[in-house]
């Protein structure tokens, strides 16, 4: 496939070109390289248990990491879940553009290409996507999702220590976790100064703090992963520890 290139129209801007799209692929389990760039690229991962439109998260790696690397902190629970995960690498070895060279761009136009692979690569449900992140990706995935909302039907960040949106499109429903040890993005300076400002924007949010630190326990992937899949009626606001 070409590539949608990083000047294309509306990337600068944050917003993507792809548009949810029925999907036919397979869903055999394995885990393989999005095999989309020769450097960095990124992988996808199909559980066994993955059905017939199965859910996808577009899961982004937090600084000087990758795909790979931090795709376990939701592994459990897609297995769990049944989720199809495809986790692409950052343009830059450091973070994602927005960090890197102060400005969105590539790693927008990249995540285009993985959406757009993803039509005949897996048998997928694209009109329920979501996109999330753990730190600098829970970030770069609040961002764009609330860039995105006509793209992502939810957002799930661990751990983000800012929101940047040129335009909010849509109303995606936003999951948020944070430790109230951190001391890397400390929760005061990040998700409590930002959650009310979602909120007081009309967004659906459940905020979850929990006691440690820069980190995403296996309990609280799980219920991020649950309250996408399979939300509860009723329940949103603040949780306590998780």
């Amino acid at each position: 496939m070409s590539s949608l290139g990083p000047d294309a129209p509306g990337h600068e801007a944050a917003r993507l070109r792809f548009r949810p799209a029925s999907t036919s692929g397979s869903n055999a389990g394995r885990l393989e390289p999005l095999g989309l760039s020769p450097g960095r690229d990124g992988v996808l991962y199909v559980p066994d248990n993955a059905g017939p439109g199965a859910p996808v998260l577009v899961f982004l790696h937090g600084a000087t990491g990758s795909g790979r690397a931090h795709l376990r902190a939701v592994l459990a629970a897609a297995d769990r879940y049944g989720v199809i995960l495809a986790a692409p690498d950052a343009r830059s070895e450091q973070s994602w553009d927005l960090l890197a060279r102060g400005g969105f761009g590539p790693d927008v136009a990249f995540v285009d290409e993985v959406l757009a692979s993803l039509v005949d690569r897996v048998d997928g449900d694209l009109g329920r996507l979501a996109v999330g992140g753990v730190s600098d990706g829970a970030s770069y995935a609040l961002s764009l999702g609330l860039a995105n909302g006509d793209v992502f039907s939810a957002v799930i960040a661990f751990s983000p220590g800012f929101l940047v949106v040129p335009e909010p499109v849509g109303r995606p429903r936003v999951f948020l976790s944070h430790g109230t040890e951190d001391r890397i993005l400390p929760i005061d300076m990040c998700s409590r100064a930002f959650v009310p400002a979602i909120r007081a924007a009309g967004y659906e949010v459940e905020f979850e703090e929990f006691a440690g630190g820069h980190t995403v326990p296996p309990t609280v992937a799980d219920r991020a992963l649950r309250w996408w899949v399979a939300p509860e009626p009723g329940r949103s606001g603040v949780s306590g520890a998780g």
